[in-house]
């Protein structure tokens, strides 16, 4: 005959399982006194993210944090690019606390396991494609199809980037529109946050009477703000351009150009409103200038699918007299990111 578990064996074994459990989470105390059992999932410029039992994941800002305490070892990126090896993540008073003695803030923690690129190994590929394609019949037969890839590689002294888009669109059997773009851009960083780079581009729109846009120039551009509240960055500079007209006379000339870009996660929810503006002005004729800016809204489906609304305007000053000199174009897209 067994016999039966008592109460006491059974709350002492609660209890073991509960400081166990706990003992296999980190710990972190806030400056208010407040001390959270979780497990730290990333340390990146200045955020601690960290899973939690009862409130999900948390963002924590660094300098909010007196102590934390981890279990497992790992590699650590400092704001001055060193870089340390297999050490555990340990915090006490606002500081790091570091077997050889360095002396560290939190905040001067950049990456906790950081990827291979951002120690200088290799690049990081992102990028988003999409496709659209609006199909109807009856008393009006339309078919319109928009696509787009956008796609970069970083690494921590250089980018590449290429952007292409395109539609082409048909009404009752008659085009409607009939256009793409190309550009290619080469960054090459210098002290943060300036850069310098060269691009390419490429363009066709057979409503606008251009057959072949090319421009080719250098630039220099700076990161003004990088925080995910609020990025943007701007870049100025001279280009080549010649464009190759159906009906009008072809020309060439020098331009300046230049190019905006800023985005916001302000509407949290891993949504991000963003702007992108890129501008040619004729230096030979200075009432000529082509402007071309982009206003949206993204936020992610699943299984790294983003769902976007866009207004997307251009103005060209120099366009034929018998064509609009601005174009509007809104649409909802989804795309696939990685």
């Amino acid at each position: 005959m067994r016999k039966p578990i008592s109460w006491l064996m059974l709350g002492l074994a609660i209890i073991a399982g509960q400081a166990t459990a706990e003992a296999a989470l980190d710990e972190i105390t806030l400056q208010n006194g407040s001390r959270i059992l979780c497990t730290v999932t990333d340390v990146r410029d200045g955020v601690v993210t960290v899973e939690t039992d009862f409130a999900g994941t948390l963002e924590i800002a660094a300098d909010q944090i007196v102590a934390l305490q981890t279990n497992t070892p790992a590699t650590l990126l400092m704001t001055d690019e060193a870089v340390l090896e297999n050490v555990p993540l340990v915090v006490s008073g606002g500081e790091l606390v570091l077997s050889d003695g360095a002396d560290y803030a939190l905040t001067d923690l950049k990456v906790v396991n950081p990827a291979p690129w951002e120690l200088g190994q290799g690049y990081n590929w992102t990028g988003i494609v999409d496709a659209a394609w609006v199909m109807q019949r009856g008393n009006t037969d339309t078919d319109e199809l928009n696509y787009k890839l956008e796609s970069t590689w970083l690494s921590t002294v250089d980018r590449y980037s290429l952007k292409f888009y395109g539609e082409n669109d048909e009404q009752n059997g008659e085009k409607s529109a009939d256009n793409w773009q190309l550009t290619a851009k080469y960054d090459h960083f210098l002290e943060d946050p300036d850069y310098w780079g060269v691009q390419l581009g490429l363009e066709e729109d057979k409503f606008a009477d251009l057959k072949l846009r090319t421009i080719v120039g250098p630039y220099i551009g700076r990161q003004f703000f990088a925080e995910p509240v609020f990025t943007f960055s701007g870049e100025a500079g001279l280009s080549f351009v010649t464009e190759d007209l159906y009906t009008a006379d072809d020309q060439e000339y020098g331009a300046a150009t230049w190019a905006m870009n800023a985005t916001s996660n302000v509407l949290g929810g891993d949504s991000r409103l963003y702007f992108d503006q890129t501008g040619i002005w004729n230096l030979d004729d200075v009432s000529d200038v082509i402007v071309k800016s982009t206003f949206g809204l993204g936020f992610p489906l699943m299984w790294n699918f983003e769902a976007a609304a866009e207004v997307m305007l251009q103005y060209d000053s120099g366009i034929p007299k018998d064509r609009k000199e601005t174009d509007q174009t809104y649409r909802f897209r989804i795309g696939y990111t990685w």
